[in-house]
């Protein structure tokens, strides 16, 4: 609301401007006392424009403003061409002074409408949540996926199916103490992952009745919604590539961040169990890597320097053979 004494400035210089209008368009005093009405008048509709104006969002003001500076400016121009034509000198203060409240007006209403349609605009653009995928119940409970979402890497939304997260329930509850240990270890995860900022998670109503099997639901619910489905499952990731549905597979990912070893190269290991073929020794390095040693089985518990021969990758993981350092 504006105060007092702007309320008063602004009626009063309106009934002055107006006077001084009817002065020039003739000296009588009757004309003057009309003016000076009609500049009342005007400055009490001035005086209510100001305060809904001020009441106004920042779209209809900024819309508004840029209205009343183009239609001042559009005035100024047309006044410039009328008063050429304007034969008597009286007359061209009152035409120029209708002229720029006529372009006001009408611009600042303009302005008004047209922001008034940008806001809706803008108001309507859905937020955008990019989906990254479906959660099957091994990735959750393996917890990986919720230190690569705590990265930032993933930004958008992760979607677990009611029927995952009662499975995952189901596994929680369970009497067998490893099931139940694992079951709410993956309730544990979800609620880590809820708390991050980085990804959103979305708990879809989304069953199949006539489906059993939860591996074949999170398939047909691939299909249906297009997303991809993160997984750690062999079996699973196999079955959903053969139906041409995207899989992204947490074991796969963290195959591929292993450092990489090169056949030359050498590496100290700790032989901790015999092979599955004659002599052969097993190790494993600090990533989880297996590394099968020929001739390794006489050094079993020991720390031993190794020669890489070659590597063997599959999506279950990467298998190093070697054997000993001459």
């Amino acid at each position: 609301m504006p105060s007092k004494s702007l309320s008063a400035f602004l009626v009063i210089s309106s009934i002055l401007l107006s006077g001084l209008i009817g002065q020039n368009v003739s000296g009588n005093y009757y004309v003057i006392m009309v003016f000076g009405v009609v500049g009342l008048i005007l400055g009490l509709v001035c005086l209510q424009a100001m305060q809904l104006w001020m009441r106004s969002d920042v779209y209809k003001i900024v819309g508004g403003t840029a209205g009343m500076l183009l239609g001042a400016l559009l005035a100024l121009i047309v006044s410039a061409a009328l008063s050429r034509g304007i034969g008597r000198e009286e007359l061209i203060l009152p035409v120029n002074g209708l002229i720029l409240v006529m372009f006001c007006v009408i611009s600042i209403q303009l302005g008004v409408a047209a922001a008034k349609e940008l806001r809706i605009k803008v108001e309507t653009i859905p937020e955008y949540h990019k989906t990254i995928g479906i959660l099957d119940t091994s990735v959750i409970i393996d917890g990986r996926i919720a230190d690569v979402c705590e990265t930032g890497f993933l930004d958008g939304d992760l979607v677990i199916p009611q029927f995952v997260l009662k499975e995952l329930q189901t596994i929680a509850d369970s009497s067998e103490p490893t099931k139940r240990t694992r079951g709410r270890r993956g309730l544990d995860i979800l609620n880590k992952m809820k708390k991050q900022s980085y990804v959103k998670i979305a708990i879809e109503d989304t069953d199949y009745p006539s489906i059993k099997e939860v591996d074949q639901k999170l398939i047909q619910m691939g299909k249906e919604t297009g997303y991809a489905i993160l997984t750690n499952d062999f079996n699973l990731n196999k079955v959903a590539e053969v139906q041409s549905i995207q899989v992204l597979n947490i074991n796969q990912l963290a195959n591929s961040l292993k450092p990489i070893v090169l056949p030359g190269e050498t590496m100290k290991v700790q032989i901790l169990k015999e092979g599955k073929e004659h002599s052969q020794g097993v190790a494993y390095l600090d990533d989880g890597t297996m590394v099968v040693v020929d001739n390794g089985r006489k050094q079993i518990g020991k720390t031993v320097d190794v020669t890489v021969t070659s590597v063997l990758q599959t999506t279950a993981g990467r298998m190093i053979f070697a054997i000993m350092k001459l």
